[in-house]
Order: structure tokens, then sequence, then C-alpha cells
């Protein structure tokens, strides 16, 4: 798709029919309006704008940080630059605890954002709050395995559901998502096995990162596939680029051209009528002598 080309914009209808028709939904984290277009550009179905934003765009070490304001901001930035993609808030830390919460903050996300649906993270603990959103109108996903945002009950960021006892939590999980009448669901770090298993046990499609090829679609970050974000790379990420490297390189030749005086030529510098110059330069001169 060339940036001339209107994209047609899914819906959730598309994404629910793309559990029947077998047809495999990308899903892309993007952070901004630039990496909005680029997905866009590329043909991406679901632009997400996830919490991780925190980390890849703010520094924080976790997405714990991330605020209703900060995903808001990021989350309209994000609608501008891919006007014809469905766009996915991701709910941040505590924002859905209570269900007065939540209805206020997924409120925030499409009223404010004007994102098309949004998700928390849960399952079964969590169905009294998706089923609230739902209820309310709000297309609503949710999000299991390993949640980021109960990482440190988990001890660290470390796989879901490698025991039969944990796999069949994370099954009662996605049922309970779907019962709440979610539209989709997320697994992270989740053994390809299990998630595929419990994918064809539902009639929601799922996502998965980290979860193998047998899940109904797939996210990953845009920032970590294109190899902007280096602090560190998770095992489920595919580097397709290695933007740092050339982001890098093209500022040390800015730099190096700067200090030897190559930069700025006149390929690059306005220049102005030589009459014009002559005349100001007399002016300057006449000025001087006062």
């Amino acid at each position: 798709m060339t940036d001339k080309e209107e994209k047609k914009k899914r819906t959730i209808t598309d994404i629910r029919e793309s559990k029947k028709t077998g047809e495999k939904m990308v899903y892309m984290s993007v952070p901004d309006y630039t990496s909005a277009q680029w997905a866009e550009m590329a043909g991406v179905d679901v632009a997400v704008v996830g919490d991780s934003l925190a980390m890849i765009a703010h520094g924080h070490p976790n997405t714990i940080p991330a605020t209703m304001d900060m995903m808001v901001l990021h989350s309209q930035a994000v609608r501008r630059g891919a006007p014809n993609t469905f766009v996915l808030g991701c709910m941040p830390y505590q924002s859905y605890n209570t269900v007065e919460r939540a209805l206020a903050n997924a409120t925030r996300f499409m009223q404010d954002a004007g994102s098309d649906a949004v998700k928390p993270q849960g399952g079964k603990s969590q169905a009294h709050i998706l089923k609230a959103l739902v209820d309310a109108g709000i297309p609503t996903a949710s999000h299991i395995g390993l949640t980021p945002h109960t990482v440190a009950m988990f001890g660290g960021f470390k796989i879901q559901g490698r025991t039969a006892e944990a796999a069949m939590k994370i099954l009662k999980d996605a049922f309970a998502i779907q019962d709440a009448g979610c539209f989709m669901l997320e697994f992270e770090a989740v053994p390809a096995k299990i998630a595929a298993l419990i994918s064809r046990q539902l009639e929601i499609p799922t996502i998965g990162i980290g979860a193998g090829v047998g899940t109904d679609g797939q996210i990953l970050l845009c920032y970590d596939l294109l190899g902007v974000f280096t602090d560190f790379k998770p095992k489920f990420t595919k580097r397709y680029a290695k933007l740092t490297e050339v982001a890098v390189g093209g500022i040390s030749e800015y730099v190096r051209q700067v200090k030897e005086g190559e930069f700025p030529d006149d390929d690059h510098s306005y220049g102005v009528d030589e009459g014009e110059y002559e005349k100001f330069a007399a002016m300057v001169e006449k000025r001087k002598q006062i």
C-alpha cells in the first residue's frame, strides 16, 4: 500500500469474522504519529496504543508509570497518524480497578482520543469490569497470560501456563473474557501449544505476543520490530530492521560535517539578490561609522 492509497478501516465485525475466515490479523503497538503513519501505509490491521510507551517513549523501566493523560495524548497522535486504521487503546495500570473508574477512563479513550476500542488486562477476576464496559457499549478486549500490570505478583517477566494447572487457569480466564462479551483477547508469554489449544476452544479471535503461531493473529511493538528500542530484546521479538543503527550512523555523519564546516553548503542555504546584499552591506558599514 502506498501513502496515496486510502485504506479501508477494519471494523469489530471484521475482527470477529477473522476467526471464521482464518485471516491472520496483524496488530502493532505504535506510540506516536509517525509510527502510526508507518502502520497505516504498511497495511497493519489494528494499531495498538500500548502502555509499553511508558518504556519506549518515556524511558521508564516498566509500564506501571503510564497514566491516562499520557495514554490519551499518545492515542490522539496515533489517531491523527492512522485515520483509516482501527485503533485499540490499552488501559494503563489501576485505570480500571473499579467499574466506575473503568467506565470513566474507557470513555476518555473513546471520546477524547478517538479510539475504536479499549483493552484492560485480566480474565476471570476482571470479568465484572469487562462486562460493565461491554454493557456500556464500549468495544472491549482483554489480555491474559503474562500481564504486565501484575508482573510483580509473578516474580518478574516469566512465561505463564507451563504446567497443566497453570494452563487451565489461562483457559478459564479466556472463557471468562469471551463470556463477558469481549471481541478479542491477547495472550502474552504463553507456550505455543497451550495458546493454540486454548484458541481452538474459543469463538472470539486471539492474538499472541510470545505465544506461537497458533493464535488468530500476532502483535509486536513497532519500535521493537524495527530495531528502534534497543535497551533489551524480548525472545519473541523478531528484528525486521535496524533503524537505530541507521539513525546513529546518519547523526554521526551530521556531527562530523558540522564540525568540519561541510554543512550547510550552498545547496542547503538560502540565497539573496547580490545587489540587495551589497546595499545591505553598505548600510552595515555606514552604521559602524556612526
